[in-house]
C-alpha cells in the first residue's frame, strides 16, 4: 500500500512550526506495512490544496492531509476539498454538541467560527475527534482513500490510532514490516560500507533493506524486513542483523533505537564497578550534561570540573604551569593531566578530559579550529588522543563528547580499534618539560585562548 502525506500550513514553510506530524505519520504507517513514498508541504491556498490532493490521489492508495481545519480565516482545507469534489456541506450535530461541551467545561464563549467546525463535506465520513474541536474526515475516491486530519499533533495522533489504524488491514496493508536498529559511533558511513560491510548489498533485496542514518559522530543502521507475517519479517531482519554483528562485533554499541552512547558507556562502567569524573575545557560541561541525562547515572557519574580558564586547570586539576607555558592549553600533556587530575581528586577509577580550539576563532597553523585533545585515565591505561573536527563550535563540542565516550567505551572493552583511527599518545612518549618554569606567570600560546 502506497501512501502520500500532505502537510498544510504557511507556518510550516516559513519555519515558525516544525513539521513533526509528517515524521510521526511516516513511522506510524511504516510500522503497519504502509510505504510512504512522498511528503508534500504546501501553503494555505485553496488552489494549491486542491491541486496537491488531486495529484496525490492519482499516485497513491492512501493520502493523508494534516492542518487547516481550525476556526480561523487561514483554515481553508475543508472548504477547498468540498470545492474539489463539487459537494455541499452538511451539519454534524454530534460534533457541535461535543464542541459546546468542551467550551462549557473551559468556561469559554461558543462563537459562529466554532460552529463552522461542525460542517463537513457531504461525501465525507466523519472521523469523530474526541481530543479536540476539529473533526477528521475520510473520503473514498475511486481506488484511493483520502484521510483529512487536524494539524494539532495530539489530535492527529489520536485519530490515527483510534480510527485509521484498525482499518489499514482491510484497506490492503498486507505486508508486515519489522525494523531493527544497530548503532555505532566514531566511524563514518563510507568507512562502514567500504571496509566493514563491503559486500552487504548482496544480502539485500525487496524483502530486506538496510539504510544508513548518520548524525554527529554516529551512524544508525536501520534494518527493515518485509513479509506476509510478523514471523517472516522478523526472520529476515534477524538474519541480516546476525551477519552485520558478525562483521562489526563490539563496534555496535546498541541494537535499541532509543538507546544512547552515554547509556552504553554507563552499562560498562556499572558492570566493572567503575565511577567516572569529567574535566572539561572546550566542551564546557557537555560531557557531564549528556552523562547525567540517563536516570540512575549517579551510580557511575561522580562529578566534573569545567576548567575553562587555565587557572582552574592548575588549581582544581593539578595541571603544571610549565606545561601550559611550553605546550599550551590545547596539548596532549594538558589533556593527560586533566584526566588524571580529576580522577584522583574525586577518588574515582576513570577520568576523561577535553581541551581544544572550539572556534570560530583562535586557531593557528599548528592548532587549527576544530583541534581537540581528549585525555583518558583508567585503572589500566593513561593516554590522550588528538582529533580535528570542523569550523562549527557546536559540532566540535558534540563530536568531542561522542568521540571521548566511544574511546572510553572501547578502551574498557579492550578494543584496539579507536574511533576514526585515532592514535594513543602516552605520557612516557612525550618530550620532557622544563620544570624550572613551574610557578612562573605564563601567557597563552596562539590558539589556546578562551576558545579552548
Amino acid at each position: 500500500m502506497i501512501a502520500h502525506l500532505i502537510s498544510i500550513g504557511n507556518e510550516l514553510l516559513i519555519g515558525d512550526t516544525v513539521n513533526t506530524n509528517a515524521s510521526w505519520l511516516g513511522q506510524f504507517l511504516h510500522n503497519r506495512g504502509v510505504q510512504v513514498t512522498q511528503v508534500y508541504t504546501i501553503t494555505d491556498e485553496p488552489e494549491q490544496i486542491k491541486l496537491t490532493i488531486q495529484q496525490a490521489l492519482n499516485k497513491a492508495d492512501l493520502v493523508i492531509s494534516t492542518g487547516g481545519l481550525g476556526p480561523t480565516l487561514d483554515d481553508v482545507t475543508k472548504k477547498s476539498i468540498a470545492e474539489l469534489f463539487d459537494v455541499d456541506m452538511r451539519h454534524e450535530q454530534s460534533v457541535e454538541k461535543h464542541i459546546k461541551e468542551l467550551f462549557r467545561r473551559r468556561n469559554l464563549p461558543y462563537s459562529k467560527s466554532n460552529q463552522a467546525q461542525s460542517l463537513i463535506p457531504n461525501n465525507a465520513e466523519l472521523l469523530f475527534n474526541a481530543s479536540g474541536t476539529a473533526p477528521g474526515m475520510l473520503f473514498t475516491v475511486q481506488d484511493s482513500l483520502l484521510v483529512v486530519l487536524p494539524g494539532i499533533p495530539h489530535e492527529m495522533e489520536h485519530l490515527m490510532t483510534t480510527q485509521i489504524a484498525p482499518r489499514l488491514q482491510d484497506w490492503g496493508s498486507l505486508n508486515i514490516f519489522e525494523t531493527r536498529y544497530l548503532k555505532v559511533a566514531g566511524i563514518g558511513e563510507s568507512d562502514l560500507i567500504d571496509n566493514w560491510l563491503p559486500n552487504i548489498k548482496s544480502s539485500l533485496n525487496e524483502s530486506i533493506n538496510l539504510a544508513f542514518l548518520p548524525s554527529s559522530g554516529q551512524v544508525c543502521l536501520r534494518l527493515t524486513g518485509r513479509g506476509k507475517s510478523r514471523e517472516e519479517a522478523m526472520i529476515r531482519v534477524h538474519n541480516l542483523s546476525f551477519e552485520i554483528k558478525q562483521r562489526l562485533g563490539n563496534l555496535i554499541y546498541s541494537d535499541e533505537k532509543e538507546d544512547t552512547l552515554d547509556c552504553a558507556l554507563g552499562r560498562i562502567l556499572t558492570q566493572y564497578g567503575y565511577r567516572l569524573a569529567t574535566a572539561e575545557s572546550c566542551t564546557g560541561g557537555l560531557m557531564g550534561h549528556m552523562l547525567t541525562e540517563t536516570p540512575g547515572s549517579s551510580v557511575y557519574v561522580q562529578g566534573g570540573v569545567i576548567a575553562y580558564n587555565n587557572a582552574i586547570k592548575m588549581s582544581q586539576l593539578g595541571v603544571d604551569a610549565s606545561i601550559l607555558d611550553q605546550k599550551g592549553a590545547v596539548s596532549a600533556e594538558v589533556a593527560l593531566q586533566m584526566a588524571k587530575g580529576v580522577a584522583e581528586r574525586m577518588g574515582v577509577e576513570c577520568g576523561i578530559s577535553s581541551t581544544g580550539v572550539a572556534g570560530p576563532g583562535g586557531g593557528s597553523p599548528e592548532k587549527p579550529i576544530g583541534t581537540v585533545w581528549m585525555g583518558f585515565f583508567t585503572p589500566t591505561q593513561h593516554f590522550a588522543v588528538r582529533a580535528e573536527f570542523s569550523n562549527s563550535r557546536s559540532i566540535n563540542k558534540l563530536k568531542s563528547v561522542i568521540t571521548a565516550f566511544e574511546t572510553l567505551r572501547r578502551c574498557l572493552l579492550g578494543m584496539d580499534e579507536l574511533p576514526y583511527n585515532l592514535q594513543k599518545v602516552y605520557p612516557d612518549s612525550l618530550e620532557p618539560v622544563d620544570k624550572a618554569q613551574k610557578g612562573q606567570s605564563h601567557t597563552l600560546s596562539s590558539g589556546d585562548s578562551l576558545n579552548s
